[in-house]
Parts: C-alpha cells; structure tokens; sequence
C-alpha cells in the first residue's frame, strides 16, 4: 500500500501546558466530572481476576464511510480526550476511529494491584476491538502509546493494517544506558507529589522547548485534576507500576521485526527518556536526542517512513482530504 494513501499531517502537541493557578478542578479516579469530546462507554472484562472496565471512545465516519478503522493510542501523561481534533479530523475524512484508555489510566478501573505489560494491555485493547467486531485497523500511538502499539502490532501483526508511532519513547533502552532503577515503592513516592506546577516544569522543558499555548490548559486540568481528586492515592499506586513497566519493558529490541508499513513522526525537540531525572550527568547526556533517535529507528523496521517536525512545529492537528490522510506543510 502507498504511504500517500495513510501519511498524516499530524503535528501533535506531545505537550501538557501550564495551569495559571494552583486550584483547579478535582476528578474522580475514573476521571468522573471531566467532559470528553464524544461519549464515552465502558467494556467490560475479567482479567488477572478482576472485574475491569476500560472505558473508549468509538466515533463513527462522519459523512462518507471508507471501511477503515484507527485505533488511537493515548501516552503516559495523557488521555484518549486528548485526541479530540484527530479524531474530528480522522471522521470527516471517513474513518470509524476507536479511542481507548487503558486500565490504569483516565476514566478506565485502577485495581488495587496489577500485572502492568504491554503484552497484558495490548491483549485487554484486541479484546475490545474484537467485541466492536473490528478484524483489522491502523494503529497510532502517542509517547507510551507508541510502546503498546509497537507491542500490539507484534503480537497480533496480521490485525494491524499500518502503524504510526507519534514521538513515541522506547526509542532507546534507559536501563541499558545507566539509568538507575527506581522501585515501585519510590515511583509511588514521587506520583504521591505530582502538581500543576510539577507538570508546568517538566512539560515545558521537556515537550514544550520551554513554550506553549493557553488552550492546553485543559490538558493540564484533567492530569492535575486525576492526580489530586478523592482517588489520588488509587491513581498514583497504578501510575508507579505502569512506569516501572515502562522502565523495564523496552520494546527496542524488536523493532527490527515489525512487518506493516510503519511511519515515525519525530519532533526532534522532544527530550523524553524515563528515568533522567535521577541520572548521572553523563548518563544524562546521551539520553532523549529524538533528532538521532528517530533516524536510528527508521532505520530498524524494515518499512519504515520517517517524517521529522522542527520545534514547535508539534501542534496537535490532523488535515485530511477525502478518504486518506496525506502530509503537509509544518508552517
């Protein structure tokens, strides 16, 4: 199949701004009170014997249906709300688009304990698609959705028709690199602390090259919002065990045997590695370079485009026209 066919222009906004004061709404632990942009429903599942409930989002074509399905796959600061522009863009161009939130996250169950991988969230995400009868869909993945989407394409390759990877992490393995191990316990610790303000600092230098933009001030909301409501230590157990699944589930080592056609959309000011924070100055140092990570990577899945956006140029839109998706200018 052509890359013109699916190529978007998607400048996503890999960002969480800044809230202007240190009050703000409080959500609950299954994000109750925070409107998203489309209904969202519940599936319910038995896993690691628990009752679970993940809830999505399922957005039919908006005018002419082309028969096709995306499946889009929200990162670890993120949810499928944040989406909202790509999947309005994604429906008027004829797309049935498919919006989850994985346990542990947004309006989805946060069990007491649970068995985070990406194998396990990848399995709980084709259980879904397969009860809204969808047999195969393109998938995209943003930051750690990038991760579970290079997992699920693994697992279940003949159910993925094309693959994007948006910023994704996982580009590098931090562990091998140096960076220290951070147990349960102390992610726990650090989750247990997270503010606006935290967020301000990190996602501005980090995601933002030290710039944003007033309208994602609701982006901020909703993590502080879920972070400091009635479930905030709920919330803060499931973020420490799903970042040590991050740390030490590196899906590095396999691109290399991914077999649909796959695109890469790089910002190439990212600097997004876990871990940095309590690395060493050298260790440091090599970490987060997405302008050599994304070159590096292409270079690995054997059908592979690469498409690099300079800094700022990662707003969070999708253009289309018709019934595909093609690139366009960054501006």
């Amino acid at each position: 199949m052509s890359a013109s066919r699916w190529l978007p222009c998607l400048l996503l906004a890999a960002a969480l701004p800044i809230l202007a004061h240190a009050e703000g709404p409080e959500y609950g632990p299954q994000l109750q009170g925070f409107e998203y942009p489309y209904t969202v429903k519940h599936f319910a599942f038995q896993s690691q014997g628990k009752s679970l409930q993940m809830g999505y989002m399922d957005v039919a074509a908006h005018d002419k249906a082309n028969g096709r399905s995306v499946v889009l796959m929200h990162g670890k600061n993120f949810c499928g709300a944040t989406w909202d522009s790509s999947i309005k863009a994604l429906s008027e161009a004829g797309f049935r688009v498919i919006v989850p939130d994985q346990i542990g996250f947004c309006t989805s169950s946060k069990p007491d304990n649970y068995q985070y991988t990406f194998q396990q969230l990848a399995t709980n995400t084709q259980k879904l698609l397969k009860a809204l009868g969808i047999q195969k869909a393109t998938l995209v993945g943003h930051s750690t959705g990038g991760m579970l989407a290079t997992r699920y394409a693994l697992q279940y390759p003949e159910q993925v028709e094309q693959l994007a990877l948006v910023n994704p992490i996982g580009l590098e393995d931090w562990k091998a690199l140096g960076v220290p191990y951070r147990t349960v316990d102390q992610w726990y610790e650090r989750e247990l602390k997270v503010s606006a303000d935290g967020i301000r600092t990190y996602e501005r230098n980090t995601y933002y090259a030290g710039r944003w933009k007033p309208e994602f001030d609701r982006w901020v909301d909703m993590l502080a919002g879920l972070n400091k409501g009635p479930g905030h230590k709920q919330v803060a157990w499931n973020s420490a065990l799903i970042y040590d699944m991050i740390f030490t589930q590196p899906v590095f080592y396999e691109f290399k045997d991914l077999k649909m056609p796959t695109l890469l959309l790089i910002g190439t000011s990212d600097t997004t590695a876990i871990g940095s924070d309590i690395a060493s100055h050298e260790v440091k140092a090599k970490l987060g370079h997405y302008d050599v990570l994304g070159k590096q990577v292409a270079k690995l899945i054997p059908h592979s485009t690469l498409v690099e956006f300079r800094a700022w140029a990662t707003h969070r839109r999708w253009k289309s026209r018709r019934n595909f998706i093609r690139p366009c200018s960054t501006g």
